[in-house]
């Protein structure tokens, strides 16, 4: 497995925004696709974004589309979420994770990540 330490959350007004990192740390970090999550109060989690291990392919949910972008610096083991256009209802816990398996990509379902970081706070006031 892999650590993973989330960081950039806070406190935010609507259509401003944030920028998340995910430094990880203890296996090949540019072997494995990357991915962010999200729980909101009281909801599932869910998935946000992806990106491939090299960095070329991205995987967005229709929620986020236009608006994050999703990146990786593999020199520096770290993964990125640009968050844009930010809007009330993206208020949760934002979490990354690392793919169980070397160069896949996809599925983005929860199962199919073995390493979450401690997730970091974003909230969004209207």
């Amino acid at each position: 497995q892999v650590q993973l330490v989330e960081s950039g959350g806070g406190l935010v007004q609507a259509g401003g925004s944030l920028r998340l990192s995910c430094a990880a740390s203890g296996r090949t970090f540019s072997s494995y696709s990357m991915g962010w999550f999200r729980q909101a109060p009281g909801k599932e989690q869910e998935f946000v974004a992806a990106v491939s291990w090299s960095g070329g392919r991205t995987y967005y949910a229709d929620s986020v589309k236009g608006r994050f972008t999703i990146s990786r610096d593999n020199a520096k083991n770290t993964v990125y979420l640009q968050m844009n256009s930010l809007k009330p209802e993206d208020t949760a816990v934002y979490y990354c994770a690392a793919d169980k398996f070397v160069r896949r990509f996809g599925p983005f379902n929860r199962p199919d990540f073995d390493s979450w970081g401690q997730g970091t706070q974003v909230t969004v006031s209207s």
